[in-house]
């Protein structure tokens, strides 16, 4: 546990004191306080355990024992355990795209990818349950271009819940098609879109983008869905905590029934298992989830100690050499920004992501935390989810999740690609 020192170093676990003031309830005027309580590719109230109601969440929360937020990393053998059936020399798809991935260096896939490509390939409908980070997307796309090579008529759509999977999900497509004609479309909010009505009226294979963004296109009649032979959902579980669900069911209606449908998940709940049965057709299943938090990433908690300001004790962590790449959680878009503001002023290259922010400024904010031109992003939960950002050391719960599910998808940006990280997460 980190204590409210200037120090880094562990101090022996103390109950949460009282009346402890915290700089999001005193500074922040519509923020919620934090209570306490390569070679494999891609790859509220207060009080201990108290429940938390986070903005932006669609009637979704549920109570945190804060020792969930510990554990200290174990180097085992077993993680190294896993041997694949397949390299990727060996699946069955166009010698282009093996070449392209031998350029990138990747040799054996990850799990995911070994066990859902050859199911892709065969046609089959798959649900993929996965821990973040473990190469989903290649595990889609790498199948979908080989089926686009076969029949070049072929069209794909790609639904996910934020801009910055959208993008992110476009650029690598890109990377794997470069060469081959073969053309996307990204339609998200936040982007004009007279651009991606003037960019659909052109040749293109795949459309990517977000429910809503998609749902207005259908609206305007420039997405003809019977065109569509494949539809990737990809993090429906949070699509469906976005309150996208009707948006997802009315874009499915107008699909074609013998369409292939691809359904992507961190999490298997009942509402996810309804959106199954109603969307897909004698699925295969494939899961891969070993385990709730990545062994790579160093949980600690760091308590606010009564007379201490919340911020201040922020400021000290970052301070610390170690903290080199960091990615803040705060609850609420306001909060967040506000804290992005106050940090800037302290003197420390920080930006924010969050969903008041244009999209232009959000990719722009991205692009200077990926490019190590800033120190810290401060984002809400459209950050947690999907992003594939290098080198982040730290990742701090400014703000504590709604559930624990959206706490490992945050402390999944760190420790990625084999490396360790660390998240600390603050508690009264």
């Amino acid at each position: 546990m980190y204590a409210s020192t200037h120090s880094l170093s562990r101090s022996p676990r103390r109950p949460a004191s009282s009346g402890t003031r915290t700089f999001a309830r005193k500074s922040f005027p519509g923020s919620r306080p934090g209570g306490s309580g390569r070679s494999r590719f891609g790859g509220s109230s207060r009080g201990t355990g108290g429940g938390f109601s986070r903005g932006g969440r669609r009637g979704k929360s549920e109570r945190i024992d804060i020792s969930r937020f510990v554990n200290k990393v174990t180097i085992t053998e077993d993680a190294m355990h896993f041997t694949p059936d397949n390299t990727f020399q060996t699946f069955l798809i166009d010698e282009s795209i093996k070449n392209t991935i031998t350029a990138k260096g990747y040799i054996l896939p990850t799990p995911i990818q070994d066990k859902a490509i050859p199911q892709i390939l065969s046609g089959k409908d798959v649900v993929g349950i996965a821990n973040t980070g473990t190469g989903k997307t290649a595990a889609f796309l790498i199948p979908l271009i080989h089926k686009i090579i076969l029949n070049r008529k072929e069209q794909v759509m790609i639904i996910v819940p934020t801009r910055e999977l959208a993008i992110q999900i476009d650029t690598e497509l890109r990377q794997f098609v470069q060469g081959m004609r073969m053309f996307s479309v990204c339609c998200v909010g936040g982007a004009p879109i007279s651009k991606q009505i003037r960019d659909l009226r052109y040749e293109y294979n795949f459309i990517i983008g977000t429910p809503g963004r998609i749902k207005d296109l259908l609206d305007r009649k420039m997405i003809r869905l019977n065109e569509f032979g494949t539809i990737v959902l990809d993090e429906a579980d949070r699509m469906l905590d976005m309150g996208f669900v009707n948006d997802m069911r009315a874009i499915m209606s107008g699909m074609p029934k013998n369409r292939q449908t691809l359904f992507f998940s961190a999490t298997l709940s009942q509402e996810i298992e309804k959106l199954i049965g109603e969307f897909l057709h004698e699925p295969v299943r494939i899961s891969v989830k070993t385990q709730d938090t990545s062994k790579n990433v160093d949980q600690d908690i760091v308590r606010v100690q009564n007379g201490k300001e919340k911020i201040d004790i922020l400021h000290d962590l970052l301070n610390q050499k170690e903290l080199t790449k960091v990615l803040i959680f705060g609850r609420t878009k306001h909060g967040v920004e506000k804290l992005s503001q106050v940090l800037t002023k302290r003197g420390f290259r920080a930006e924010s992501i969050h969903g008041d922010k244009n999209q232009g400024g959000r990719q722009q904010a991205l692009r200077l935390f990926k490019d190590n031109k800033i120190q810290i992003l401060v984002a809400t939960d459209v950050a947690a989810r999907g992003l594939d950002i290098a080198d982040v050391s730290h990742v701090i719960n400014y703000d504590i999740p709604a559930t624990h599910d959206d706490y490992v998808h945050r402390i999944g940006r760190t420790g990625r690609a084999g490396k360790l990280g660390k998240a600390l997460t603050f508690v009264d």
